[in-house]
């Protein structure tokens, strides 16, 4: 995080403002007339803006709006132009649905779109409202939508389990948070009870039956709360965006925010507990954040692990945390604080018998208050706590500190040999040179202990050279004493310069450090993209991703992706000490496991989960060269970042590959209906001559001899065979290809089975069929050769895999009506017997080699038509033995006039 000391802006906020601005100047503004349940009036509210607009000048259209019956929101419609909706067949009905072509065709100012969690019939471009309603804003239409908080995809199942009733209908988060407006339509419970009750919320029926399910009290109570509290997060959002846009760097108390400062000292922790308790009382958000100072840079190992479990701690009880660098804590964490937004701060209070600071110093809870008097500062009592706080990370005896610099007394010692050096290089140059160039080359010697070893070997450093140029230089010479006043000016100046160079060289060493961090982990996600961005296999992907892990954490790292059973695919041979099934707990659960994690920390592993936009796509496997770098809240973003780019580019490798093979579908499914249909026409026309000659040649007069007759009887029933197979073949390709259009009619059922059963009766052999056909069966709408076609089917498979007797039943269901054929055969092939569905797939056979002719392709043809019934067709065994095949479809009450006696006698 940039930090400011003055308040201009930050000119990559601005720069992404800009580009921000400049993409919604060319896409339609999202307006969302946001409610806690249905009849708050939001409708209502909307159109109510839609009249005062059109009566301003705007062109308004009505796109699609639900009335529900409701009188006083009907009359709002009117002076609206309205869309004609666009008619669609639905399971033999006609359904009304939003016309999105002629919206984007007529491109008005503002559009009404209610009910934006609506599922769209099938055959629409879109199956949900509100992926129409993007398209509409991408095309520059301002859009005016409305929404209730049940249908929100975060909140689907808290809704459900404090309702009882889910709700199916749901709108990503994203597409609220993406509004450009919220406004928040609110009603009381207890009116909305009453609107309910009069019936300005659901017809009556509907309205007992709701008022008994969903509109309890206690319902309605918890559904606003949640939009209110969802609508305040909006806000919040807008708030700092504001903020940011015009650069107002004091915090506002909105929403009373905490920033829990950690310190380096002992008890720590009482201060994150303290911020999560008030926090958890308050309901509000909260952050903890660390300053690392060049000195806190160099505290040992086991002080810096202690302070990143402290920020640990703070991560589970729920704060976002952050480690900041800067050479003074309270600017870098009032900075911190206005970022945020956060109006209170919480810092610990100095433990009893702690250092102090030097007396004209001023605490930190002072120059808080000093540099933020806007800003709330409580100060936390210190406890002794008898608990001390879990070591996530297992120490090795070789691992080394995370700094550059040497240890205490290494860096001092080096700070009086650079002083003893730069006396020795100017003890030759005393006679040829001035004492002020002298001077000089000591305050280079500072210059150079600064920028290697900090800023407390620069301090000695610094009063080491005036010593030191008193003793060997100035006269008299090797002792102490001055004989000339003037040169206690000369020291006095020295060591102030020594010093302030010392200290402003370590602080820029220190800052160039950082820097160079950040940039380098930038770096990095920049190649990283870059290089995905070029990956067309999954394996450049998970070798790409391996390499840019070892790069910025060292050590070993795998990447595991899923294959299409979604399980792990293994590295051969697994590295020493991965653990697969940690590996697969991480992909099951979408949770970090392993080292520096809460579960299975005893792995030397860490393991992340591949979490891309749809699903989890596999697991990254880590283990760093410096286990405590996965506590730095930098570090572990950084890895998450490296996951997540990871996870997007393994999956749109997936799709790519799901889209590659999808086309070679399409073009070979094409190409083999085409062949399927050039084929039967070629061969239909002969082979019909075929059987006329032969049928002839049977029955010519006078009778061939025993012997040829039964060779032209064969031939008679060969081409009788492979003309069905034509027929199959013929009937096929016109299905696949679409060009079947049904001939929909109210029809008798009985009939068509009767014509079912005399047209396979070659088919049969004389094989008996009972029909079990209730008189009473009403008339359904189906078209009756396609049916008829479908039975004959059913009736020649039976008839070559099953046994008599041979049965064909029918009833009829409230919405179906159910057509079965069954033998009594051995039943369902066992190959198939677990997967039924796998029979109705073109050229499926129960056994690949088999002496009973044909291709497989009757079933196919069966499930085709029955597709475009919208029906159903299903097989299974049945009881007592043999195959049933069961055909579902669907029926609605026929017109009164089929049910009526004819006008003439009977």
């Amino acid at each position: 995080m940039a930090l400011h000391s003055d308040s201009r802006p930050d000119p990559d906020e601005l720069l992404e403002n800009l580009q921000r601005e400049a993409q919604q100047a060319a896409r339609g503004r999202l307006r969302v007339y946001f409610g806690a349940n249905a009849g708050v009036g939001k409708t209502y509210a909307m159109l109510s803006a839609a009249q005062r607009a059109h009566q301003a000048g705007t062109e308004v259209l009505a796109g699609v709006v639900e009335t529900h019956g409701r009188s006083e929101t009907a009359e709002l419609l009117q002076g609206l132009p309205r869309l004609a909706q666009r008619e669609l067949p639905y399971r033999g009905r006609t359904l009304n649905e939003f016309d999105l072509d002629a919206a984007l065709a007529r491109k008005p100012a503002v559009l009404l779109v209610d009910e934006l969690a609506h599922s769209n019939v099938e055959g629409s471009r879109h199956p949900k409202r509100w992926q129409d309603v993007r398209e509409l804003l991408d095309a520059g239409i301002d859009v005016w939508t409305t929404l209730n908080v049940q249908h929100l995809e975060s909140l689907n199942g808290v809704v459900g389990a404090i309702t009882g009733i889910r709700v199916h209908e749901t709108v990503p988060d994203t597409v609220l948070d993406s509004a450009d407006e919220v406004v928040l339509v609110d009603v009381t419970p207890d009116e909305l009870l009453q609107r309910l009750q009069a019936g300005k919320v659901y017809l009556p029926q509907q309205a007992e039956r709701a008022a008994e399910n969903f509109f309890r009290k206690g319902n309605l109570i918890a559904l606003r709360e949640m939009a209110l509290r969802r609508t305040a997060e909006h806000v919040e959002d807008d708030v700092r965006s504001y903020r940011i846009e015009q650069s107002i760097t004091p915090a506002w108390n909105t929403d009373g925010a905490i920033l829990a400062c950690v310190g380096p000292q002992e008890g720590a922790e009482q201060t994150v507990r303290t911020a999560a308790r008030l926090a958890g009382q308050l309901n509000v958000r909260w952050h903890a954040a660390y300053v690392e100072t060049p000195r806190l840079q160099r505290l040992d190992a086991a002080e810096r692990d202690r302070i990143l479990a402290v920020l640990q701690l703070a991560s589970d009880l729920g704060a976002q945390t952050a480690v900041l660098t800067g050479p003074d804590v309270p600017a870098t964490l009032v900075a911190q604080a206005q970022a945020l937004n956060c109006a209170t701060l919480i810092v610990g209070r100095r433990a009893e018998g702690a250092r102090r600071p030097w007396p004209w110093q001023v605490g930190m809870t002072q120059r808080l208050a000093t540099l933020a008097p806007a800003l709330d500062v409580m100060e936390v009592g210190h406890t002794p706590s008898t608990r001390r706080i879990a070591q996530t990370l297992r120490r090795t005896g070789d691992e080394e500190a995370d700094s550059s610099l040497p240890p205490g007394w290494r860096r001092y010692a080096w700070a009086v040999a650079w002083s003893l050096l730069a006396t020795a290089l100017a003890t030759p140059l005393h006679g040829y040179f001035e004492l002020a160039n002298i001077v000089m080359l000591f305050l280079l010697g500072v210059v150079l202990v600064a920028m290697r070893h900090g800023r407390g070997p620069a301090a000695l450093s610094a009063v080491l050279n005036v010593l030191t140029f008193d003793l060997f230089f100035v006269p008299p010479r090797f002792s102490f004493a001055v004989s000339d006043v003037q040169y206690f000016f000369t020291f006095a100046v020295m060591l102030a310069v020594g010093l302030l160079i010392g200290q402003l060289t370590a602080g820029l060493r220190f800052q160039a450090r950082i820097a160079a961090s950040r940039e380098q982990r930038a770096q990095s996600l920049f190649e990283l993209t870059r290089d995905l961005s070029a990956a067309l296999m999954a394996s450049q992907v998970v070798e790409l991703g391996r390499a840019a892990t070892e790069r910025n954490f060292g050590g070993q790292a795998v990447v595991l992706p899923t294959d299409a059973r979604d399980q792990l695919v293994l590295p051969d041979p697994a590295p020493e000490g991965f653990d697969v099934s940690v590996a697969d707990w991480c992909l099951r659960n979408a949770q970090p496991a392993g080292l520096a994690t809460t579960t299975l920390a005893a792995h030397s592993w860490h393991y992340v989960p591949l979490k891309a936009p749809m699903r989890v796509r596999g697991v990254l496997a880590l283990q760093p060269a410096q286990p405590r770098w996965l506590l730095i809240p930098e570090q572990a973003k950084q890895l998450d970042t490296l996951a997540r780019q990871i996870a997007i580019a393994l999956e749109r490798v997936h799709y790519v590959e799901v889209a590659q093979g999808a086309v070679v579908e399409m073009e070979s499914e094409r190409l083999r209906n085409a062949l399927l249909a050039a084929i039967s026409h070629d061969v239909r026309t002969p082979l019909t001559s075929l059987i006329g000659l032969a049928e002839t040649l049977r029955d010519t007069d006078p009778p061939l001899p025993a012997h040829q007759a039964s060779a032209a009887t064969a031939m008679v029933a060969q081409s009788r065979e492979l003309n069905t197979l034509v027929n199959n073949l013929l009937e096929m390709a016109r299905l696949q290809s679409g060009a079947v259009h049904l001939r929909m009619d109210w029809q008798s059922m009985e009939e068509v089975v009767g014509s079912a059963i005399r047209a396979a009766a070659p088919a049969l052999a004389g094989r008996g069929v009972q029909a079990q056909i209730p008189a009473d069966l009403p008339l359904a709408e189906f078209d009756a050769v396609l049916i008829e076609r479908v039975l004959v089917n059913l009736l020649e498979n039976a008839a070559k895999y099953g046994a008599p007797p041979i049965t064909v039943q029918a009833h009829a269901e409230p919405e179906a009506l159910v057509l079965s054929v069954r033998d009594h055969g051995p039943g369902l092939p066992a190959a198939l017997a677990g997967d039924a569905a796998l029979l109705f797939e073109k050229f499926t056979r129960g056994q690949a080699e088999s002496a009973t002719p044909g291709v497989g392709l009757g079933l196919a043809i069966c499930k085709a038509i029955a597709d475009a019934h919208q029906g159903s067709i299903e097989a299974r065994n049945a009881p007592g033995g043999g195959a049933e095949f069961t055909l579902r479809l669907p029926r609605r009450p026929s017109p009164p006039a089929l049910n009526e006696p004819p006008p003439w006698p009977a």
